[in-house]
């Protein structure tokens, strides 16, 4: 069974980073949108309601747990899904996305595997 497309939103201040996710979710079939940090991320968001959301945590402007907590606090995507992205491999970091709303936690540099299979992980529930 393949998942469904969905349309999925990268936010990451590395260049690189979103890059390599644009290309291994286009790889998925999915639809990508791209943001550069937490502002550019919000009206996108609103503009478009991705079905799913990868979010780095160390950015400028607006970290990526203010971003999700922002996301999460607003009634029409409370249930979207985020999955925050970092560097950092910390219990401390994992608690800390769990507790502004974040599904799921995603370690740099990421294989394709992985973004493809954190994105089956959701479709289905984004389906239902």
């Amino acid at each position: 069974m393949t998942p469904s497309k969905l349309k999925v939103l990268v936010i990451d201040d590395s260049n690189t980073i979103r890059r390599s996710a644009e290309i291994f979710l286009k790889q998925g079939q999915h639809e990508v949108l791209l943001a550069e940090d937490g502002y550019d991320a919000l009206a996108k968001i609103n503009d478009h309601a991705p079905d799913l959301i990868f979010c780095d945590i160390l950015m400028p402007r607006l970290d990526g747990y203010q971003t999700c907590a922002i996301i999460k606090r607003n009634p029409k995507f409370s249930s979207t899904p985020v999955v925050m992205l970092s560097s950092k491999d910390g219990v401390f970091d994992k608690a800390r996305g769990r507790m502004v709303g974040s599904q799921d936690y995603l370690t740099k540099p990421f294989t394709k595997d992985q973004l493809l299979s954190a994105v089956a992980q959701f479709s289905s529930a984004v389906q239902a």
